[in-house]
């Protein structure tokens, strides 16, 4: 079943800010480090005549040499058709390293990016960029490079020329937006745009570029003085006022709503901007506020291309569905579909999600059998398996799941994982160890399955499998914030082995900063060690992020436990309302009940 998370983070792919933007440059053009050359390029049919008008156009055309250039051209043609792309990158680089010919240079550095060799495509592109300085193409090519190479210091002179050019000298600014971004050295990158912006203290697009890289170095006050300067120099640009409000977010939410309504009421045409607000307010779950905007955003994006409308309509049953307002969230995605959105499917995966929401299991299960083969499908059938588990059988729900062909490995994963929580939430715990159990044979090395194995484990009271499994992912993938939770939190509500759990929880979260579900282990942990006010302080932050039902219980109880007990019962009355049958939450509430 889509999870309401899952929606969610659907709704977040709306971005605040649209970036990057290469698609205001001329990168239909540029070819990518990763697939810049193809096949069909490699097999060229008429290599021969292609070598013999480079070696015509060399000014020493002795015989012996034309001879000798054309054998090793036709070489480099041969290695690359018999698939020995490597060999043809290199000898194509040292013929153009030899002949001084800008094609020979472009052919080795497309050949070399497209093979994936470093070694090779980094000096080949620089050759290229050198031997053809007129060409926008080289030029990104080895600007891009030593992004990737981790060689930042080494662009400004590329980028200084880029920008240069009196035709491409704003988007520009917009292209390095997007190609800095990849680079880890946030403070590097700013330096690096404030000194390519100097010379342009005019240009809107270079005080948006300063902006965008000072917001991903966390420093706020450089990237909103960038963007007021921007706002002066561009009035109304709507790309700066999206990003204004994600910096604003970052210091209030309210400060970035306030923002929105502000230029909207400059700039009622703004509807990227007004999409935001919606998104903003649905957050802060200020609904009625946000249901609002949703006619004026369906008025405008209607006057625009089909396309966007039907994708509009489709954004507007999103965030009605996170706003719990189901009736409207069916409306607007059966409407998204009158208007053919470009994926059917998706829509049919919503609505069914948005009858479950409804208790109409039959159009639910209506809505997931329109799901089509393709990349939907097996969601659909997840999300059909949860409804018939609940409104006929588990087994049935198994069967189903069992009856889905041509999966690849990670979707047979995926069915296995699913089926497993299917029997686990039946309380048919030993099932579902069998059935993880039989999968971690079957699929050996893989982390997620030996987790859900290791959970498993525990339910059935198989602490020492428990604990081996956990420490063979750690072994396997020391990156795995969850499997040193697991453990963490295992010790910690055993009560065993605490200073260790904290140890555990504490690495997790430093793999993981933030994640409500570890800082309610670790407030878990010291709460059985006796440190009452660092629990309280973890676990008010973990329910801070996430008013999660089971650390609602843990925070309840730490409250109580410190005197607190009006505060503790409202927490728990609060959680008990939201989710009335926790197990955790109602058996926590019992203890304590006078």
């Amino acid at each position: 079943m889509i999870s309401t998370q899952k929606l969610e983070n659907l709704v977040k792919k709306i971005p605040l800010v649209l970036t990057p933007m290469l698609w205001l440059f001329v990168s239909a053009t540029l070819l990518s480090l990763n697939g810049c050359a193809t096949k069909d390029y490699i097999k060229t049919a008429d290599a021969a005549e292609t070598a013999e008008g480079i070696s015509n156009s060399n000014a020493e055309n002795q015989n012996g040499v034309k001879a000798d250039f054309i054998y090793k051209y036709l070489v480099g043609e041969i290695a690359g058709q018999r698939g020995d792309i490597g060999m043809s990158g290199a000898i194509f680089y040292e013929l153009a390293k030899t002949e001084r010919d800008s094609r020979l240079a472009e052919r080795a550095a497309k050949i070399s990016a497209y093979a994936n060799i470093p070694k090779l495509a980094v000096p080949a592109i620089k050759l290229w960029a050198e031997l053809d300085p007129t060409s926008t193409e080289a030029q990104q090519a080895v600007i891009e490079m030593l992004v990737a190479t981790g060689k930042l210091h080494e662009t400004e002179p590329y980028l200084a020329k880029l920008l240069s050019n009196t035709e491409t000298g704003a988007n520009g600014f917009l292209y390095i937006n997007g190609l800095l971004v990849r680079s880890p050295d946030k403070a590097g990158a700013l330096r690096l745009v404030q000194s390519l912006a100097e010379p342009y203290p005019e240009l809107a697009e270079a005080r948006f570029a300063i902006a965008q890289a000072a917001w991903a170095a966390n420093q706020d006050n450089i990237a909103l003085d960038a963007l007021n300067k921007a706002e002066t120099l561009h009035p109304g640009w709507n790309i700066a006022a999206l990003l204004k409000g994600q910096v604003l977010f970052r210091k209030s939410p309210q400060a970035a709503i306030d923002f929105y309504r502000e230029f909207l009421s400059a700039h009622p045409d703004a509807n990227e901007v007004r999409i935001n607000l919606a998104k903003l307010l649905v957050s802060q779950k200020q609904y009625d506020a946000a249901k609002k905007e949703y006619p004026l955003i369906l008025e405008r994006a209607q006057n625009g291309p089909a396309k966007i409308s039907a994708d509009i309509t489709a954004i507007i049953g999103l965030l009605s569905y996170q706003s719990a307002d189901y009736v409207a969230a069916e409306n607007y995605f059966k409407q998204a579909l009158t208007l053919n959105f470009t994926d059917t499917d998706q829509v049919h995966l919503y609505l069914g999600q948005t009858a479950e929401k409804q208790h109409h299991d039959e159009a639910a299960i209506s809505w997931y059998a329109k799901v089509l083969a393709g990349p939907r499908y097996l969601e659909a059938k997840i999300n059909l398996a949860n409804v018939i588990a609940r409104t006929q059988s588990v087994d049935n729900a198994i069967e189903l799941l069992d009856a889905v062909d041509d999966l690849n490995a990670e979707q047979q994963i995926i069915v296995i994982q699913s089926q497993a929580a299917l029997l686990t939430k039946a309380k048919r715990n030993e099932d579902a160890f069998e059935l993880l159990g039989n999968a971690v044979k079957n699929l050996p090395g893989t982390p997620d399955l030996v987790y859900d194995y290791a959970l498993a484990a525990e339910r059935v009271k198989k602490f020492d499998l428990m604990e081996s499994e956990l420490r063979k992912i750690i072994a396997i993938k020391p990156d795995f914030a969850a499997a040193y939770n697991a453990l963490g939190y295992s010790f910690a509500d055993r009560n065993i082995r605490l200073n260790e759990a904290i140890k555990l929880i504490e690495k997790a979260l430093a793999i993981s900063p933030n994640d409500h579900y570890m800082l309610d282990s670790l407030g878990w942990a010291y709460y059985r060690k006796g440190n009452l006010d660092k629990a309280l302080n973890y676990l008010q932050q973990a329910y801070n992020a996430n008013p999660d039902p089971e650390i609602a219980a843990h925070l309840g109880e730490v409250l109580w436990q410190k005197g607190q007990h009006d505060a503790a019962r409202k927490i728990w009355n609060e959680a008990l309302s939201a989710h009335p049958d926790n197990e955790v939450l109602i058996s926590t509430t019992n203890k304590f009940k006078s």
